[in-house]
C-alpha cells in the first residue's frame, strides 16, 4: 500500500510503508482531537478520541517494529501488547510515565519521537531514529533517563515502581504511571514494595502501576500465565490495592482466537475500537481513582506481540536475521502501516498531550529546587578518646532531616542496631502505629521496610528525581538492594541536569558481627563499590574514625550526580584525625595518621581502608618499631582520588570531578621499602595504591571468609589479619633483600 508522497510529513522520512485510510477516517480523523492549547482529550467516550487513540497505538507499534528491524536487534513484542495502554495514558495527558521494563525501550523511544522530544538530541525523522537506535550517543538498548522526556532508567526487573513512588512522593499533584510486565511478576518485591510504601504513606496514591499481562516472559510463559482474572485481581487486592481495573482483550475478540490471551489487532475495526474505548475509559477511571486517594492498579490483558511480526515469547526480541527486508517483518509492518495523514494527526495529538513534548514538561526535565542546608553542627572528638563513628554521623543525619522536609532515611535492619538511634530520636520511624518507646510516628522521616531493595529503591529514586536521601544498612545485607543504586549511579552519570547524589552508609559488620557468624560478614560488596570507582562518579569512602565519618557525610550530602558510599563501624574506636585533618584527607584521598621518628632497618608503609582494622595495624606498628623499623600508617579515606586521571572515566560524566592526587603527593605518602595494603574487607578498594606505589615489596592483608567468633580480634585472626602475621611478612621481605 502506498500514500501520496507529496503529503508525507518530513518527520516520516524513512518510514517504509504507508497504508490506506481506515473506514470513516475522514469522519473521525479530520482534525486532531487534542486541539492546540489543550493537554488531553475532552471526553473518553467521544468516538473521535477513541479512533485517534487507536491510531496512536498502531503508530507506536509500527515505529517499534521498524526501528528494531533496522538493526535486527531489540525488543518489540512486550511493548506491542502495552501500546494501547501507553497511547491511552498519553491521550489523557498523563505523560510522567515510568516503566519497569527495559525491553519496552523502542516503544518509549517511539513515543518520544512522535511527541518531538527526540529532536532535543538531533533526531528529526525516522531515518535519524533508525540510525541512532542501539548506537553510542544514541538510543541505548534499554531505557535511560538521559533520553529527553524519559523520567528514569529501566533495565533489571523490579525497579520501575520505585521511581514512580519517588515521583509521587515529590509531586503529589501529578500522576506517575508505571508499566510492569507480567514476566517480572515473579519478582516478589514489586508488589511488596508498593504495599509497604502505601502503609507508610497512605495519603500518597498518585502512582499507578499498569500491568501489561500478556502471558509471556522473555523466552517462555510468565509465571502468572495460568492465573484467571479473579486470581490476578485478588493478587493485587491482597497487596493493599483498593481499586483494580482489568481490561481483557478476550472479551472483545471476534476472530475466534484460542487461549486466554488474544491479539487485539486481529479483531474487526469495530471491535478494535470497542477494545480501545474500554482501555481508554479504564485508564481514565484508574487515573481518577489514584489521584482521588485510592491505591489503584490498571491491568491490560492481551497477547504478547499483539500487532507486530509474531506473538508470544517469539516476539520478544529480534535476531540478526530479523531485518527490514525479511518477509515476516515486511508483513508485520504492512499490517500496521498508516496513511500519511494519520501520522501528522498522531504527532499533533502526542505533541500537545501533557502540555507539550515530554522533554519540556515532565518533572525530571526541570532541575528541582534544593533546600539550602545550614552548616552542620559537628562534634569534634579529641585524639585521646574513643567514639562510635555511626553515632557521630547519626547526629548529622538528624540535622539534615530537620532542615529538609523531603529528606528520607531508609533502613531495613534498624538504626538502633547500627548505633544510630539518635536518627530515630529526631526524625522518627514512619509507622501507622504510634509508639514513643520505639520512636514510631505516622509522619516520621525514617522509612523501614524489611526489604533492602525497597529501601534502596525509594532512596535512589528520590535522589534521581531531585531530592536528598540516605540508605543505611549493614554491608552484609546491602547487596540485596545495591543493583538499583548502581542503575541510578549510571543514570546520574548521563543526566543533563543536577541532582543530589545517592548517599549510603553501611556498617562494616564483618569485624563487628562475630557472634552472628558469616551471615553478617559479607564485606565482599566493597569489591563492587571498588569496581564502580572507574565509572567516574562513584566514591566509596572509608573514614577512619568518628571525626572522619562526619566529614564524609558532609562531603557526600553536598555533592551532586554521584554515588557516595560510606563504610564505617558502630563500635567505640580511637580517634586519629581532627575534623580539619579529616577534610583534607577526604578531599585529597588519603593522609598519614602516624609516622615513626626513625628506624634503622627501613620504612614500612601501611595503606589502610577502614576504622576497626587500624587496631591490629597499630599493634603491628609497635612490634615493628621494637624491631628497628620506621613505620608510616596512611588512612586511605577516598581511594577514587588516588587513581591516575587516565584510570577513571571522570570526563564522561555529568558534574565531573577531576581531582586526583599527583605523583609527588602520592609518593610522599606511600613511598617506603615495603608496603602492606590492609583492609577489614576485600583488597579491591586499595587497587589505586597498589598500582601506583613504588615500594619494591608490597602485599595485602584482607578479608577471606566469615566465621562465628566471640570478638573482632578472633575474626581478624581467622582471616590472617594479625600484628604477628604482619611482622612476619615484613621480616620475610627484608630477609630477602638488602635495605640501603
Amino acid at each position: 500500500m502506498s500514500s501520496n508522497h507529496s503529503s508525507i510529513p518530513e518527520f516520516c522520512q524513512g518510514i517504509q510503508h504507508f497504508g490506506d485510510k481506515w473506514p470513516d477516517f475522514d469522519k473521525h480523523a479530520a482534525h486532531a482531537v487534542i486541539t492546540d492549547g489543550q493537554s488531553a482529550i475532552d471526553n473518553s467516550a467521544d468516538d473521535d478520541a477513541v479512533y485517534q487513540t487507536l491510531l496512536a497505538a498502531d503508530a507506536l507499534r509500527y515505529l517499534t517494529l521498524q526501528v528494531t528491524g533496522s538493526k535486527g536487534s531489540g525488543h518489540p513484542g512486550g511493548y506491542a501488547s502495552s501500546a494501547d495502554a501507553h497511547a491511552a495514558l498519553m491521550m489523557l495527558g498523563h505523560t510522567n510515565i515510568v516503566t519497569e521494563v527495559g525491553h519496552h525501550a523502542p516503544g518509549y523511544y517511539s513515543s518520544m519521537f512522535l511527541d518531538r522530544s527526540l529532536e532535543e538530541m538531533g533526531i528529526h525523522n525516522m531515518d535519524d531514529m533508525m540510525q541512532r537506535f542501539r548506537e553510542q550517543d544514541g538510543l541505548l538498548g534499554h531505557l535511560s533517563g538521559a533520553i529527553p522526556g524519559l523520567l528514569a532508567p529501566a533495565g533489571p526487573l523490579g525497579q520501575g515502581q520505585h521511581f514512580a513512588m519517588a515521583g509521587a512522593y515529590l509531586h503529589r499533584d501529578k500522576l506517575f504511571p508505571v508499566t510492569i510486565g507480567d514476566g517480572g511478576m515473579g519478582e516478589p518485591y514489586v508488589l511488596n514494595s508498593m504495599m509497604h510504601f502505601h502503609t507508610a504513606y497512605p495519603e500518597i496514591t498518585n502512582f499507578l502501576p499498569c500491568l501489561i499481562w500478556n502471558g509471556y516472559s522473555q523466552e517462555h510463559h510468565s509465571m502468572v500465565s495460568l492465573h484467571n482474572n479473579q486470581q490476578m485481581t485478588e493478587y493485587w487486592t491482597g497487596h493493599g490495592f483498593e481499586e483494580v481495573i482489568l481490561i481483557d482483550a478476550k472479551d472483545f475478540d471476534d476472530a475466534d482466537q484460542e487461549g486466554a490471551y488474544v491479539d487485539s489487532s486481529r479483531f474487526s475495526l469495530t471491535q478494535r475500537l470497542a477494545f480501545t474505548k474500554a482501555v481508554l475509559q479504564g485508564v481514565e477511571a484508574a487515573a481518577k481513582s489514584a489521584m482521588g486517594g485510592k491505591l489503584t492498579a490498571f491491568i491490560i490483558k492481551q497477547l504478547k506481540g499483539a500487532g507486530v511480526h509474531t506473538v508470544g515469547a517469539k516476539s520478544h526480541n529480534l535476531y540478526p536475521t530479523d531485518t527490514l527486508d525479511q518477509p515476516h517483518i515486511i508483513d508485520g509492518l504492512k499490517r500496521r502501516a498508516l496513511p500519511a495523514e494519520a501520522w501528522q494527526l498522531v504527532r499533533d495529538n502526542l505533541t500537545r498531550a501533557g502540555g507539550g513534548p515530554a522533554a519540556l514538561t515532565v518533572v525530571t526535565e526541570v532541575e528541582q529546587t534544593f533546600t539550602q542546608l545550614p552548616e552542620l553542627n559537628m562534634n569534634e572528638f579529641s585524639k585521646d578518646e574513643k567514639a562510635v563513628p555511626s553515632t557521630a554521623m547519626g547526629a548529622l543525619v538528624g540535622q539534615v532531616g530537620k532542615s529538609d522536609a523531603s529528606y528520607l532515611v531508609a533502613n531495613a535492619d534498624g538504626n538502633e542496631a547500627s548505633a544510630m538511634k539518635n536518627i530515630n530520636d529526631v526524625l522518627k520511624i514512619r509507622h501507622p502505629t504510634q509508639d514513643p518507646l520505639y520512636n514510631q510516628e505516622p509522619n516520621g522521616q525514617v522509612y523501614e521496610p524489611l526489604n533492602e531493595d525497597a529501601c534502596a529503591g525509594l532512596a535512589a529514586g528520590l535522589a534521581l528525581f531531585g531530592s536528598r536521601s540516605i540508605w543505611l544498612s549493614y554491608e552484609s545485607f546491602a547487596i540485596n538492594g545495591w543493583p538499583i543504586m548502581q542503575t541510578v549511579a549510571q543514570a546520574m552519570a548521563e543526566l543533563r541536569r543536577k541532582t543530589p547524589s545517592t548517599v549510603c552508609m553501611f556498617t562494616a559488620g564483618a569485624l563487628e558481627q562475630g557472634r552472628n557468624g558469616w551471615t553478617h560478614q559479607r564485606p565482599e560488596i566493597e569489591n563492587y563499590f571498588a569496581g564502580m570507582m572507574r565509572n567516574g562518579n562513584s566514591f566509596p569512602l572509608f573514614p577512619c574514625d568518628a571525626n572522619g565519618i562526619q566529614v564524609a557525610y558532609e562531603y557526600a550530602t553536598s555533592s551532586y550526580n554521584k554515588s557516595m558510599v560510606i563504610i564505617a563501624s558502630k563500635s567505640p574506636l580511637p580517634v586519629y584525625m581532627t575534623l580539619e585533618e579529616s577534610r583534607t584527607a577526604t578531599e585529597e584521598g588519603a593522609a598519614t595518621i602516624y609516622e615513626s621518628d626513625s628506624g634503622s632497618k627501613g620504612t614500612v608503609v601501611f595503606a589502610v581502608t577502614g576504622d576497626m582494622i587500624f587496631l591490629p595495624v597499630f599493634e603491628a606498628k609497635d612490634k615493628l618499631e621494637s624491631e628497628g623499623y620506621k613505620v608510616r600508617i596512611v588512612a586511605v579515606v577516598n581511594p577514587r582520588r588516588l587513581y591516575r586521571p587516565s584510570d577513571v572515566a571522570w570526563d564522561t560524566v555529568s558534574q565531573p570531578d577531576d581531582k586526583f592526587m599527583d605523583d609527588a603527593q602520592f609518593d610522599a605518602l606511600f613511598d617506603g621499602d615495603a608496603l602492606l595494603a590492609v583492609s577489614g574487607g576485600p583488597s579491591a578498594p586499595l587497587e589505586p595504591v597498589l598500582i601506583r606505589t613504588r615500594a619494591p615489596r608490597r602485599d595485602t592483608f584482607c578479608w577471606k571468609r566469615g566465621e562465628t567468633t566471640a570478638t573482632p580480634a578472633e575474626i581478624m585472626a581467622f582471616n590472617g589479619i594479625t600484628a604477628d602475621a604482619m611482622l612476619e611478612r615484613i621480616e620475610g621481605f627484608f630477609a630477602t633483600r638488602k635495605v640501603a
